[in-house]
């Protein structure tokens, strides 16, 4: 399943989403740029990976503390980008809607550092704290659990792949109560596994539950932001 984009209108523009895809994109389109292109003006970038990507075991030490903030930035390839930019563009503008711009961003941020701390906990080997760590997705599966917890009902656009491939609009509910029972499945699957993925389940996780304790401690306050919103739009 893909989601192509929810039936739940904002009402308010959702400037920080926009802009932490535009950063998300820009900082991976300059380093494709600078690797493919050899562009000297981007040097700078070098080694842009290995001084800003999370090191699990740099964090347990106390160094590179910035690194949990950077991380967030930088992705692995296209389809790692991509995938993270869309699930942000369908989910964000909502929920940025009911914190409002700076809330919001602060929350993004909180989600992505809580992420990283229930992936650096579930790490089960040694050789695993010296895995680089990169991607929005830990901060992202926090914007995730908070729509699940605001917009249930809300219908998702979701392209399905069932033998042919269809558009259906599926509950939020539904569609991210499956998502998290993958992550849930895949992350106990590599805590059992000799050699486990490459994907950080357990940010993805740990996100998604930050997002939603967020979400439901304020529920109330958030909810009527929107139609504060809403009334004045």
């Amino acid at each position: 399943m893909l989601p192509l984009h929810d039936l739940n209108r904002p009402s308010k523009k959702p400037h920080v989403t926009r802009i932490l895809i535009i950063i998300n994109v820009a900082v991976f389109l300059a380093v494709l740029v600078y690797v493919f292109y050899d562009v000297k003006e981007f040097s700078f970038l070098k080694d842009l990976y290995k001084r800003f990507a999370m090191v699990p075991g740099d964090i347990i030490e106390g160094e590179r503390l910035y690194t949990i903030f950077t991380s967030m930035f930088l992705h692995g390839g296209l389809g790692h980008l991509l995938g993270n930019m869309l699930f942000l563009y369908v989910f964000g503008d909502n929920v940025e809607d009911a914190f409002g711009h700076g809330k919001y961003f602060l929350f993004y941020i909180s989600c992505g550092v809580v992420a990283a701390i229930v992936h650096i906990l579930s790490l089960t080997s040694p050789n695993q704290f010296t895995v680089p760590v990169i991607g929005a997705s830990g901060a992202i599966s926090g914007v995730l659990g908070a729509y699940f917890v605001l917009y249930p009902r809300a219908k998702v656009l979701t392209l399905v792949f069932y033998g042919w491939i269809v558009i259906v609009p599926i509950p939020a509910l539904v569609f991210l109560g499956l998502w998290f029972l993958m992550q849930w499945t895949f992350g106990l699957i590599n805590l059992v596994s000799i050699v486990p993925s490459g994907v950080a389940y357990w940010a993805h996780i740990g996100g998604f539950l930050a997002g939603m304790i967020i979400a439901l401690v304020f529920r109330q306050e958030l909810l009527e932001n929107r139609k504060r919103g809403r009334r004045k739009w």
